[in-house]
């Protein structure tokens, strides 16, 4: 007879609340160390959660519906005695960013050569992102000497250099394709494009050049020390930055305090020869090398769906293979739906279905699928693994600290953005979800302001969320889910923009939507969403009335310009209060 352990769900940082799309066991199942049990799917990743110990599968206490905390109990495995808890290295199945939880690592030695320069600041920046960039101007422009290392020869980290900003490029050169084509139908006919694949590229690299530029040449005004090279700490005071840009080359960096803005990369999944040319993430993506004739997108976050729909209007055939019932997990049903609605034609979403095997040919990359909707097994020409990022937080030496990182790399924080050590301070990825760079810009400031002697502290109503898709999926404060779950008496005001002058002018009423979600007791709005062209940018107004603590009438009132698109938000909160005259209102006095 063996010993019972538990297996827990491991620390999900600031996730709660999460989803479990799959459980992968049965019960009398044998597992070795690290085989998947569950699937779980926030907003923007899936994750498989690994057993951490080997043995045989004694109860399953959850199932696919269930929402997923740190902690919370998932089975019970029967182990031999002998059998080890150390992570098999050979058979690794499941995805690294559910890692078991690990004891604190030994402090380790990192050597600093005789012959390292030395540097001295007053604050260090480890990471020149939105956030570790933005935080470390904050520091000079408040009058503290402020040091900052960046790995790669430009700063902007990945958000500038291989995400946002050139997502956002090829996505603009996306919709020219599809309006050039979408206004045949008002009478105006242009030729089929003809695709210069390089010069798409180098358009998408000159926008990311000129903002690169215009960042090093703030740092050389702010008099930011710029170190391009990899940092780690030595103890709580020092780090030896290794350069990148010359190896062999140390210098040993002593400050008063650290701000670690060391964000995230992609995340790597056992089952998946991510060493093949043909597997994509997100960065291999966005070189736009190749239009490849098939494409499969594993994964249906926003990573997943914006690149889908570049290289959709590029010319590839796009497949994509979604664990759950629905894209973009933790957005509302109604604005999801006018989305897949949208481009059902032009996606072949495969739902509730997951690779099973990934194996690459000579002919291409040949996948086995299982689950509701799973095809035969299909051969591709690329495969674009978009199923979330894992934080760098392991990989800094922070074992010679004393701040506290979890075994999935999480950095944990307070309010000020401090760490377990008063004067090392973290932001960004690193510290959890939502991972977005206008979240680190903001954590960045308040770091800043907080080692500079400010008593501020970083406590947002709402954080914005924007797909940028066709059409786009933009979010803020709660959701019509999240609202449920809370026990609040809430109202929904939704405004088709099918009654939109100005979106059916511009053709795009079919795929839009606005909606306020408003507390029914306090009549006070508490979150938004919209759905269409250009979502993203109407979102402002709704975010800032979410800060404002804005009620119905606060946003009714306000005169909006017609016709916009953003008037919508205005006629929701005339829904709500019941002075609707663009739609029937359903609030209005019945004659007797």
């Amino acid at each position: 007879m063996g010993k019972i352990v538990d297996i827990l769900i491991p620390d999900l940082g600031a996730d709660k609340d999460v989803d479990l799309i799959d459980v992968m066991v049965e019960i009398g199942d044998e597992v070795e160390v690290e085989d998947g049990l569950i699937t779980l799917e926030t907003e923007k990743a899936s994750m498989d959660v690994p057993t951490t110990h080997a043995g045989v599968i004694k109860e399953i206490l959850v199932k696919v519906g269930d929402k997923m905390n740190s902690g919370d109990l998932i089975a019970r495995v029967e182990v031999q005695e002998e059998a080890s808890a150390e992570p098999a290295k050979e058979e690794v199945k499941a995805a690294p960013t559910a890692a078991p939880a690990a004891s604190k690592p030994a402090p380790s030695n990192v050597e600093v050569s005789a012959n390292a320069k030395e540097v001295k600041g007053q604050v260090l920046v480890i990471g020149a992102g939105p956030g570790g960039y933005s935080a470390a101007f904050r520091c000079a422009d408040l009058g503290l000497d402020t040091v900052l290392v960046e790995r790669h020869p430009t700063l902007g980290g990945v958000c500038l250099n291989v995400g946002c900003i050139p997502s956002k490029a090829l996505l603009h050169v996306a919709k020219v394709i599809d309006e050039a084509a979408h206004i045949e139908h008002a009478g105006v006919k242009f030729g089929k494009p003809e695709i210069d694949l390089p010069g798409v590229a180098a358009y998408k690299s000159g926008v990311v050049k000129k903002l690169t530029e215009g960042l090093s040449a703030m740092a050389k005004m702010r008099k930011v020390n710029v170190i391009q090279g990899v940092a780690k700490f030595v103890d709580e005071h020092t780090v030896v930055v290794e350069h990148t840009d010359n190896a062999g080359e140390q210098t040993k960096v002593t400050f008063d305090s650290c701000i670690i803005a060391a964000g995230s990369q992609s995340s790597k999944m056992g089952f998946i020869p991510h060493e093949d040319p043909r597997i994509w993430d997100s960065t291999n993506a966005l070189e736009v090398k190749e239009v490849p004739k098939r494409l499969l997108v594993m994964g249906g976050g926003i990573i997943g769906l914006e690149m889908a729909t570049v290289y959709q209007r590029l010319g590839s055939q796009i497949d994509v293979v979604i664990r759950g019932p629905q894209v973009m997990t933790g957005t509302d049903k109604d604005i999801v739906k006018i989305y897949t609605k949208a481009n059902e034609k032009k996606f072949n979403f495969m739902f509730n279905t997951q690779t099973q095997a990934i194996i690459p040919k000579q002919e291409g990359i040949y996948v086995e699928f299982k689950g509701d909707n799973a095809p035969e097994p299909q051969t591709y020409d690329a495969v674009l693994v978009a199923m979330g990022r894992t934080p760098n937080g392991l990989n800094l030496g922070l074992e010679n600290t004393g701040v506290e990182v979890d075994d999935k790399g999480f950095i944990s924080v307070d309010k000020q953005m401090r760490t377990k050590v008063s004067h090392i301070f973290a932001i960004g990825d690193i510290i959890g979800q939502p991972m977005l760079a206008h979240k680190a810009v903001h954590e960045g400031h308040v770091a800043a302001e907080v080692i500079a002697g400010h008593k501020v502290f970083f406590e947002p109503k709402q954080i914005p969320g924007i797909a940028y898709t066709f059409p786009e999926i933009a979010t803020a404060g709660m959701s019509e889910i999240e609202a449920k779950e809370a026990g609040i008496n809430y109202e929904v005001a939704s405004f088709p923009w099918s009654a939109s002058g100005r979106a059916l002018a511009s053709d795009v009423s079919e795929t839009g939507m606005t909606k306020l979600i408003f507390d029914k007791d306090t009549h006070q709005l508490i979150g938004g969403a919209l759905v269409g062209e250009n979502a993203g940018e109407l979102l402002g107004e709704i975010s800032l009335a979410l800060e404002m603590d804005c009620d119905a009438e606060d946003i009714g009132l306000t005169i909006h310009a017609h016709p916009t698109l953003h008037e919508s938000v205005g006629m929701c909160a005339e829904i709500f209060h019941g002075s609707i005259t663009d739609l029937p209102n359903k609030k209005a006095v019945k004659k007797k």
